[in-house]
């Protein structure tokens, strides 16, 4: 396993880092976030991110054709200023955000947009550091955040398999090692017949990193699936509500669904097991219920056994069915009674 320590969680054996992603979805009141995180922790999450930026650092108040949203998103008719206007998180609140993470047990971090929002983090020293897919092209931007020495998450959702190299190159640059790629769809909502979650495991293979899911589908079913084929972190939109609206919440998770999905993680990793051909305790009991060779009919001493007489049936208390073809025509060296399992004493 490639070590990937984010805080005090270390991704090793079948544990998933799961991250509840706190996006837009606080309307811009503080309390709701504040209420959000709590909320994350209750319903299973490891971590909560939020993203650093203004509409300023991000983008600039311009409504000509090139800033204008009309993509066939939840999202048409704005302009990208008023989206971001609408769905960033106030920086005078991650004092307070990263705190509460604290306080709840929860791993807090952020996706920072640019240079200022890296430095500004920095204040809060947090165990890690997002890349968004929209992101995954501005190497300089990923070479400043990797060159704070902490664990990189980057979204691959619009990106080239040679963009996916120049990112984790440009980590590497600067001498940092501990990344992870999330497979990510930029759709929202995503539909699951485009995630092809068989890439996950390539990633992970392809750049000798961590592997996982940056999620945008309706529901808990293709991050569960996710996990089963290799995904070490799932992350995943988190609302309190939906009523609340907001530019994220059709494809975000409340937290009964939230929680629903940690467990049945948790169940996936359990079952994943290791590679092995053993029987367990468990198991080797219910082998009595196996199929065996059993007398069906009474038989005299000096019989010959037949497929009149014995059978191959349930449960496994005589000799191996596979031994059928060498009993037939043999001689029975005792009277034995229907329901007598055969053992080899019993043949002459």
């Amino acid at each position: 396993m490639k070590e990937f320590t984010i805080g005090n969680f270390n991704i090793e054996g079948k544990r998933t880092l799961i991250i509840a992603e706190l996006s837009a979805n606080h309307n811009h009141k503080l309390e709701v976030a504040l209420e959000t995180i709590k909320a994350a922790k209750k319903a299973g999450a490891d971590a909560i991110k939020l993203q650093t930026y203004t509409p300023d650092t991000i983008t600039i108040d311009c409504n000509n054709e090139y800033f204008q949203i009309n993509q066939g998103t939840l999202w048409d008719g704005q302009t990208l200023y008023g989206l971001y206007q609408t769905a960033y998180t106030p920086w005078e609140w991650h004092e307070e955000l990263f705190e509460c993470a604290k306080k709840e047990g929860l791993i807090c971090f952020s996706t920072p947009f640019d240079k200022t929002a890296v430095d500004f983090l920095e204040k809060f020293n947090p165990p890690a550091y997002k890349i968004a897919s929209f992101e995954i092209s501005d190497i300089p931007l990923i070479e400043y955040v990797a060159s704070k020495g902490k664990p990189m998450i980057i979204s691959t959702g619009i990106a080239s398999l040679s963009e996916i190299f120049e990112a984790v190159e440009a980590c590497r640059k600067m001498n940092n090692n501990q990344i992870a790629l999330l497979k990510c769809t930029s759709a929202y909502p995503a539909q699951p017949e485009d995630a092809n979650l068989a890439t996950i495991q390539n990633l992970s293979d392809t750049f000798n990193v961590i592997a996982g899911l940056s999620d945008h589908t309706i529901g808990s079913t293709v991050p569960i699936a996710a996990v089963a084929l290799g995904a070490r972190i799932i992350e995943k939109h988190f609302i309190l509500d939906k009523k609340i609206g907001g530019p994220d919440a059709e494809f975000s998770m409340e937290p009964k669904e939230f929680e629903l999905m940690v467990n049945s993680i948790r169940i996936t990793e359990k079952s994943i097991g290791n590679i092995t051909y053993n029987i367990s305790e468990k198991v080797l009991k219910n082998r009595k219920f196996a199929r065996s060779l059993f007398v069906v009919k009474d038989i005299k001493t000096g019989e010959k056994f037949t497929e009149n007489n014995i059978r191959s049936i349930r449960p496994g208390n005589g000799i191996s069915p596979k031994y059928l073809e060498l009993v037939k025509g043999k001689l029975a060296k005792c009277d034995l009674k229907r329901g007598t399992p055969l053992n080899w004493d019993n043949i002459l």
